[in-house]
């Protein structure tokens, strides 16, 4: 007879996860708000550097992903890790040091990234500090969990868990490669790739961060939480084993497909068109199986509101896991890329699959732990409408925008010019749809505020059972010789292999896709006129970077009429190869900027960042005053002089002493032509905007193109 263990599970630590997801989904989603009224309304950053859109969009993209959903992952992982194991977490310590330290990060993240430390990676913008202290917490949040799988007195491994092992392994190597980085002082780093080098991988990284950190342990929720909600079994076990092999092996690939038309090789846009296609088969698999577990439920879901946010949520992740292909295929992407159908797109799947799955669990979750009943499933219906229609007001106007921004851009007349050749008029006629956008996100955010009232006049009627007493038959290592049983049984026995399995999957795709471009010279082809930035221009550039301007501006030029008509000659991976990092952007509210240098005088560049409006009547870009009222920071050129050199940028040995007699050089050049035109202003020479003008005259000036037959 099996000895009956008797033990705790730890409902504290989920509690604690619990209300840190609510707290940050409301900070983060009220920055992203803040962030889309000032698309309408540019003033309202209230006249500040920190509150700039281009400074705000990363807060809130990291706030969301990582603050939001990661507090989320954590809280749903906590909970059904224990009770699938039937055992305690490993350590109580290590469960607070993951709690705190994540809080901590979310903190730092916080308060850097208005101040302008970033690195410029999209999803990874933290600098150096603060990615050394992201691995360490990840290290302990998968000894803690690995701990308490070793431990376990259940043999098999649920579902669930297989994809908790996949996250962990898959984000602990995404983390690692896509911040390869090398110090320049407490927090500035340079990427150890550049251009094109740099683009594939933030992309690797950037697309694997949706997949496997908005999406794998997610489905690793959906497949405990989503049954015990409807008191059925999954659908299909066997659905279950295909969706997520499948899933993880095909998902690593996908990532050059935000790279379509762009510099990047053809063999590498066409691997990732081709597995994001595939990824259809899996992600539906995993759809259908969360859907059909429902099975004999439906009447149920019609009164319960904690079903209805799972049913929504499975059913836009569906849709969002349709889309992302279709979005792939070059035809496609053509029209969608840098426009704000990509935005919509993306919202399905982080409103509808991440928040309502999440809200879902919050609202099943905390009264068990609570000991008591939710307080008003009447304010959870409320909840529910409300969400909804927000995902619909904030999505449907978003795809309407990104639908018109593409047909102006490529319109062209009967005469062959192009129909809107100033890209303004491309930006004012979506300003209805953006005040739709704002308007959805409103009601969303209104809805989360309900849970948050309803959540806690839930908790405040029970008392948390922080301990929660429970027993289970102490763990037999069985024997399974002569005994029949489904094959993948015996991966769910171990879960080293199972580690090591995924690992494996999860490396070949990077590996086949990384390795050429980095080892293979012929990947990058050099153009000889392409020079390193001088120093002033490279201080311009960080500014460029602290500002968060590629938020909004471009910088590639892809091989369409419609673009070399616009900007100019299309641009070439040889010229980004001093570029760390690269600067493509993914979103175009701007004109992209890859051929502005020598477009416009020193004058109009200095005015437009003093009152963009005076240069482009009807701008929704905010003025940049203090870019002219303050100094040029330079104590640490010769530092980025020489950083930039160990990383292979041939600054000659020994630059660094003169470098900062060049800019000075250069920065008087740029005042003294801006004094030509009028502009008189004290120590004009020292001051950041001249920086700024510096690199923004350099951008697409390397390379000229070749002139055609018979001119």
């Amino acid at each position: 007879m099996a000895q009956i263990d008797k033990f705790s599970y730890d409902n504290g630590i989920v509690r604690n996860f619990a209300v840190a997801t609510a707290l940050w989904g409301v900070v983060g989603m009220t920055v992203g708000l803040l962030a889309a009224f000032q698309l309408i309304f540019p003033s309202w950053n209230l006249g500040l550097a920190e509150t700039t859109f281009g400074r705000i969009r990363p807060l809130h993209t990291n706030a969301a992903i990582f603050a939001f959903v990661g507090n989320g992952i954590f809280m749903g992982v906590y909970y059904s890790l224990q009770r699938l194991l039937k055992a305690r977490m490993y350590s109580d310590a290590l469960s607070k040091f993951h709690f705190w330290g994540w809080q901590a990060i979310i903190l730092a993240a916080a308060v850097t990234l208005p101040l302008g430390f970033t690195s410029a990676h999209e999803y990874a913008e933290l600098e150096w500090p603060i990615d050394i202290a992201i691995a360490l917490v990840w290290v302990a949040f998968g000894i803690n969990m690995f701990g308490t799988i070793l431990k376990r007195r259940e043999n098999h491994l649920y579902v669930a868990i297989w994809f908790y092992i996949a996250t962990w392994v898959t984000v602990t190597v995404l983390h690692i490669g896509n911040n390869l980085e090398l110090p320049v002082h407490g927090m500035k780093s340079y990427p150890v790739f550049a251009g094109v080098q740099d683009a594939l991988i933030q992309w690797w990284y950037g697309h694997n961060a949706v997949a496997f950190f908005l999406t794998t342990p997610y489905l690793g929720l959906m497949y405990y939480f989503m049954p015990k909600a409807a008191n059925r079994p999954v659908f299909s076990y066997k659905l279950s084993i295909i969706h997520f092999w499948a899933l993880i092996f095909i998902y690593i690939w996908a990532g050059p497909h935000h790279l379509l038309y762009t510099a990047l090789p053809d063999w590498a846009q066409s691997l990732g068109t081709v597995f994001s296609i595939m990824l259809i088969a899996p992600s539906w698999g995993g759809m259908l199986n969360g859907l059909l577990t429902l099975r004999g439920a439906w009447d149920r879901v019609r009164t319960d509101p904690i079903l209805k946010f799972m049913v929504v949520a499975v059913t836009a992740y569906g849709m969002a896991t349709f889309e992302g292909p279709m979005l792939s295929i070059k035809s496609v992407n053509a029209i969608s890329h840098y426009t704000d159908w990509t935005i919509g797109h993306v919202h399905v799947g982080t409103l509808g699959w991440n928040g309502m799955l999440t809200f879902g669990i919050l609202y099943w979750l905390l009264p068990r732990i609570y000991n008591t009943k939710l307080y008003s499933n009447k304010l959870a219906n409320a909840h529910f409408w409300i969400g909804t229609m927000g995902i619909l007001f904030y999505a449907i106007p978003l795809y309407w925008a990104g639908w018109t921004q593409s047909l102006m851009w490529k319109e062209f007349t009967p005469d062959g010019f192009l129909k809107y050749g100033n890209f303004l008029e491309t930006v004012t006629q979506i300003l209805p749809m953006y005040a739709m956008r704002a308007l959805g996100g409103t009601l969303y955010l209104s809805g989360v505020f309900v849970m948050v009232y309803n959540l806690r006049k839930t908790m405040a009627s029970g008392t948390l059972v922080r301990d929660e007493m429970t027993e289970a038959p102490a763990r037999e290592v069985a024997h399974h010789e002569g005994v029949k049983e489904h094959w993948h049984r015996w991966i769910e026995r171990r879960p080293v292999q199972m580690l090591l399995a995924s690992t494996v999957l999860i490396l070949i795709g990077g590996l086949i896709e990384i390795t050429p471009m980095v080892l293979i010279d012929s990947n990058v082809p050099k153009i000889a006129s392409v020079e390193p930035y001088t120093p002033l221009e490279l201080e311009g550039r960080d500014i460029y970077i602290r500002e968060g301007c590629l938020g909004c501006h471009s910088q590639m030029v892809r091989p369409f009429r419609s673009e070399t008509e616009r900007y100019g000659d299309y641009s070439k991976s040889g010229e980004f190869v001093y570029d760390r990092p690269f600067l493509w952007g993914s979103k175009r509210t701007g004109p992209d900027l890859h051929r502005l240098g020598g477009k416009y005088p020193d004058s109009w560049h200095y005015n437009h960042m003093l009152d963009p409006t005076s240069m482009s009547p009807g701008s929704i870009m905010p003025p940049y005053p203090w870019l002219i009222e303050d100094d040029l920071n330079t104590e640490y050129t010769q530092a980025k002089i020489k950083t930039l050199r160990k990383l292979g940028t041939p600054y000659p040995m020994g630059y660094e002493e003169i470098a900062l007699d060049d800019l000075q050089r250069q920065a008087k050049s740029v005042a003294a032509s801006l004094n030509g035109d009028g502009i008189k202003e004290e120590g004009l020479e020292n001051k950041e905007i001249i920086a700024l003008i510096a690199y923004l005259q350099r951008l697409g000036t390397d390379i000229k193109p070749k002139p055609e037959a018979g001119n």
